[in-house]
């Protein structure tokens, strides 16, 4: 999928019934706070909607009749109200926020539990940013329409029912000249609202293609200067805030034009309440009072008539975050356990590829691996080189059953690894990668993410022994040295060996290193290559080589080409029979020998120092 995609996805969703009854499902598990919110919101609209009744009657009895033991009495329920008013709205306020944060850590921990559990074909099409946008963003915009939007329409609604109810107690014809004029200026705040969020999101997504700019002319500002962009690169820059300028011009003038549209709906409805109750009191039908009320229950119900429009303005806004939310809850891993599988008591036997067939689910539908045979001795060394695209890092993912075959089968001491739990399995495998990465914090707890639970006399015994302990002892904090965002503060080769010591760490029954010594100098890898040898020794292991040197010492290499073995032998034996290994071993020696002289004296450089 395209990132166009992703970005134009949330302007086009529509309105879904399924994705709203979905919604209003988050908020069951807790079904008594939302019983709790409604009763305080009741409580609060009716005690409201009394004060104004109460007025009403102050003035009819209390001030007209010049009754002051009335009035008295009716300040006294008025401030007791007053009061119960205030536990109401501390009640809903209190149970909105507390339900809003229930509800946000239940979709984020869903949406993080379930993301651990897809394989990794939904990452390898799936980016990076639209996941993070899916747990941060669009969680936080979905509890906030359960929860405020579900206050705002609650509120609302109870608001106008309630003023109507005391309307119509007062006098039902004006109540009814009233209602005719609620569909016409609920009409106008929807349009207004949908037609304002519009022209909002248009800014936003504006803003978000300015960042962009911004963030790839300064990334790449050695580009831009060398072939001489800056003045094509501004008339874009200005387009992009042209049209910015434009929608945020739209949006305010909506705005600005919005509040007084209503304003006048409302005097309209203030007009014929004061005409009508004029006409009225000279027949004695209505009472100064009961204008006043009135006038004050329309009033009452301008606000929750702009907020029910808005609410419904950014229902579909909140339907959008909620469809992509859903959409990733609702992803199903294509590795998962089988009903029968039981975990794996051990890896050290014989691995087996039996006929295997592989293609990845987002490609052309051209397999990868095409019935691929190897059988591993427990203990046994494999080496995988070859060009770029052949089939090895496929060979990789599929025994770490990141990936399954799509023909024929993988064993683990003769039973089909689909029979054992992929937990049970990854956890006896430790790997390496070719870009290592370190997470944020301090050398010693990148260590024992290895291990939880290992001791530190532990995590130095394994920096000792793949060599990490040299150079971690010169840092000014030793082992507790931060190694920033990523390992930013460490070197590749420092990050490389780090990366080896947390895997020999984890005790691993199955060891694999995928290129790790790629990215490295020569010098580097020489101590990558001891760390290496010290967790390989009497341990299973499949190294992916791009350098050869590396794989001298392993049992059997294969040259995988077009996702099949070329060639397979040990080293040497490849060498006398001067095929392809051959070819590539002696064009690489030659390639390393140049580079691994001193431009100035030409003899050997070595690795003293760097250890």
């Amino acid at each position: 999928m395209s990132d166009n995609y992703f970005e134009e996805e949330e302007y086009e969703s529509k309105f879904n019934g399924k994705t709203f009854v979905r919604i209003l499902g988050l908020p069951k598990p807790y079904i008594w706070w939302v019983v709790a919110f409604l009763l305080c919101v009741a409580g609060t609209s009716i005690l409201d909607g009394f004060f104004t009744y109460l007025t009403k009657q102050m003035i009819d009895i209390g001030i007209a009749q010049k009754n002051l033991p009335y009035l008295h009495n009716r300040l006294v329920i008025y401030g007791v109200i007053a009061l119960a008013q205030s536990a109401f709205v501390f009640g809903f306020l209190y149970f909105t926020m507390i339900m809003g944060e229930k509800i946000r850590y239940d979709i984020r921990r869903k949406l993080f539990n379930h993301l651990q559990t897809l394989s990794l074909s939904y990452y390898s099409k799936t980016p990076v940013g639209w996941i993070m946008s899916r747990v941060t963003s669009d969680s936080d915009r979905v509890a906030e329409i359960v929860t405020w939007g579900f206050v705002d329409s609650a509120w609302g609604l109870v608001n106008i029912l309630t003023a109507f109810g005391f309307m119509f107690y007062i006098n039902a014809k004006l109540a009814l000249i009233i209602l005719a004029i609620i569909p016409i200026l609920l009409t106008v705040a929807t349009i207004f609202q949908r037609r304002i969020l519009e022209q909002y999101r248009n800014v936003r997504k504006m803003n978000s293609k300015i960042t962009a700019a911004i963030n790839e002319n300064i990334s790449g500002v050695r580009i831009v200067k060398a072939l001489g962009r800056e003045d094509k690169n501004l008339k874009e820059f200005s387009v992009l805030t042209g049209n910015m300028r434009n929608a945020s011009y739209r949006a305010a003038w909506l705005s600005a034009l919005f509040l007084p549209t209503v304003q006048i709906i409302a005097a309209i409805g203030l007009g014929t309440v004061v005409w009508y109750g004029g006409v009225q009191t000279q027949y004695g039908n209505m009472t100064v009072g009961d204008i006043q009320a009135f006038v004050s229950y329309v009033t009452f119900m301008i606000w929750p008539i702009q907020d029910l429009a808005r609410v419904f303005a950014e229902m579909q806004h909140s339907i959008a975050s909620a469809e992509r939310i859903f959409s990733l809850m609702d992803a199903v891993p294509e590795v998962h356990d089988l009903e029968q599988a039981s975990p794996v008591t051990s890896l050290h036997g014989t691995i087996e590829f039996e006929d295997v067939s592989f293609h990845y689910s987002d490609g052309d539908g051209k397999n990868v691996l095409e019935d691929f045979s190897l059988t591993i001795d427990p203990g046994e060394t494999i080496a995988l080189v070859g060009s770029t695209g052949g089939g090895k890092s496929t060979i990789v993912n599929l025994l770490c059953r990141f990936f399954e075959p799509t023909k024929g089968s993988i064993r683990f001491n003769g039973t089909d690894y689909r029979d054992f739990t992929l937990n049970s399995i990854q956890s006896k495998i430790g790997v390496v990668l070719q870009t290592p990465h370190l997470f944020s914090g301090s050398i010693m707890e990148n260590l024992r993410y290895g291990k939880l639970d290992a001791t530190d006399e532990e995590i130095l015994a394994a920096s000792k022994l793949v060599g990490a302990d040299n150079f971690i002892h010169r840092f000014e904090n030793g082992y507790n040295e931060n190694v920033g965002e990523g390992g930013n503060l460490l070197s590749v080769g420092q990050k490389q060996l780090i990366s080896l010591a947390r895997a020999i760490l984890a005790e691993p029954e199955l060891f694999i290193m995928d290129e790790a010594t790629s990215s490295v100098d020569t010098l580097t890898e020489q101590l990558i290559q001891k760390g290496m040898e010290s967790i390989m020794k009497d341990r299973t292991s499949v190294v992916i080589a791009h350098r050869l040197s590396t794989i001298r010492k392993a049992h059997r290499i294969l040259v995988i080409e077009d996702g099949k073995i070329a060639e397979i032998g040990s080293h040497a034996e490849l060498l006398r029979k001067r095929g392809k290994y051959f070819h590539l071993y002696t064009n690489q020696f030659r390639q390393e020998m140049e580079q691994s002289l001193d431009p100035l004296s030409g003899k050997p450089k070595t690795a003293e120092g760097l250890a």
